[in-house]
């Protein structure tokens, strides 16, 4: 029992407060633009943040070394506010998410140890992660709800976040946004692996429950192929995702916080993630990450703010971010490349925020 003890007692410690400094020995946080260097878990994770020509960032994001006070374990996340007050709603969902998550895997980890034992701890990792996902989510949403500081009615967020710990990979998504991994193909070129789900309103399963829970999901004229969630009875908010934190005005319409969880096995031949917001196959409102995480921004309300990730396929950001010789500035290369992309190939539309984060997932070769 000595291990499940070890673990409890990092989960406890890792709450004793929510800000951490670089040589806080609970664990380096990184919430800017920068590169965080993960000693225990070797990896290296690149962040850059460009703000949009809307006005303010509405992207925020986050990378934890020593998530849990666990050396192995690396937290990434991103979050993609929209509507009047996004910003402050993503901002709380960054904040609030990962202590949360923190908690309820404790005390799952704690049950489970107390009804299986710990031999058979190692056999459910995933559920346990899954769970608390879930519960966390759950308990962030109804957290901003009752906020008297925020006004989360006709705003929200998005949230893409990972938890790589050791050779796995637990990957969790509430909206439009995407994860991509950069791995090695037989012939030795980088492939782009699809990791997460784009939460439309128009995906079937999407669109199924909105509908059922008396919400409408269509496109306008001016913007062809871009489904969003409407009102009953009016044309509002136009919601461009059916699942994310805040948007309590559809919350009753069938729009959910509940995040998709999957889990990944990570080989030696995957080299990056890509977390991100939006679609990126040269489709409406893209998203994408290389082994990072890239955030994009949606606008809910009237407006073509559309997303600089259109331009950019998961094909082409791997390879930008394979292509990238110094691995502190994939990240930054990624955001420029897709603002150059946009302006190019979109042009008369606002470039909306852009941030990434690249997570690379082994040493590079000496």
């Amino acid at each position: 029992m000595r291990q499940l003890s070890s673990l409890l007692q990092g989960l406890a410690r890792s709450m004793a407060g929510k800000e951490r400094k670089e040589d806080d020995p609970q664990g380096t946080v990184l919430r800017s633009s920068g590169t965080l260097r993960g000693e225990g878990s070797e990896t290296l994770a690149a962040v850059w943040s460009r703000r949009g020509e809307k006005g303010t960032n509405q992207d925020c994001s986050l990378v934890w070394e020593g998530f849990g006070c666990q050396d192995d374990t690396i937290f990434c996340g991103i979050f993609d506010g929209h509507g009047q007050w996004g910003h402050y709603v993503s901002k709380a969902v960054r904040d609030s998410l990962p202590p949360s998550l923190l908690r309820h895997w404790q005390e799952a980890v704690a049950l489970a140890s107390l009804i299986d034992g710990e031999k058979k701890l190692g056999d459910c990792q995933f559920d346990l992660w899954r769970q608390s996902y879930l519960a966390a989510a759950a308990a962030v949403d109804e957290e901003l709800r009752r906020s008297r500081r925020l006004d989360a009615v006709n705003s929200g967020s998005t949230a893409l976040s990972i938890v790589k710990k050791g050779d796995t990979m637990v990957i969790a998504n509430v909206g439009d946004s995407r994860a991509v991994l950069g791995t090695t193909s037989d012939d030795g070129s980088i492939a782009a692996v699809q990791l997460t789900v784009d939460f439309k309103p128009n995906l079937p399963q999407e669109k199924a429950r909105i509908v059922q829970c008396k919400g409408r999901v269509h496109c306008h004229d001016d913007e062809p192929g871009v489904h969003r969630v409407w009102l009953p009875d009016r044309e509002a908010p136009g919601l461009a995702m059916s699942r994310a934190f805040g948007d309590y005005c559809v919350k009753d319409y069938g729009v959910i916080s509940a995040p998709e969880v999957t889990q990944r096995r990570i080989t030696s031949r995957d080299q990056f993630v890509i977390l991100a917001t939006d679609g990126v196959s040269d489709k409406f409102f893209l998203s994408m990450v290389v082994v990072g995480i890239v955030l994009l921004h949606h606008l809910m309300d009237v407006g073509k703010w559309w997303q600089v990730w259109d331009v950019v396929s998961n094909e082409e950001a791997v390879q930008i971010v394979a292509d990238t010789p110094e691995r502190e500035k994939a990240a930054k290369r990624l955001v420029q490349c897709a603002v150059r992309a946009w302006r190019r190939k979109r042009r008369g539309y606002a470039v909306d925020d852009c941030s990434a984060i690249c997570l690379f997932l082994h040493p590079p070769p000496s």
